[in-house]
């Protein structure tokens, strides 16, 4: 069940038209250091993050769930045939 919510979470927001660009931290997890800790002087690299993630939801490099992956969920009725024109 969450797997499907991630999924038509994603459809609606590429639908309402956020895409990859809009998968970010708050700078300051981004920009930021910590002064002192086991994070001291590190921020985080989010792309191979990011597509690590990606791949693990069976989206593809642009966040968009591969055309096969709303079907295996069992979500091709609910979004339809062609949802937001992405396939």
């Amino acid at each position: 069940m969450g797997e499907r919510i991630w999924n038509l979470e994603r459809l609606f927001n590429l639908r309402e038209g956020f895409s990859r660009k809009d998968d970010r931290l708050p700078p300051r997890f981004s920009q930021e250091t910590l002064p002192r800790g086991h994070s001291k002087n590190w921020v985080v690299d989010l792309e191979p993050l990011l597509e690590e993630y990606y791949r693990l939801r069976g989206w593809d490099k642009d966040a968009v769930p591969t055309e096969g992956r709303p079907e295996e969920l069992g979500l091709k009725q609910t979004i339809g045939t062609e949802c937001c024109g992405l396939w």
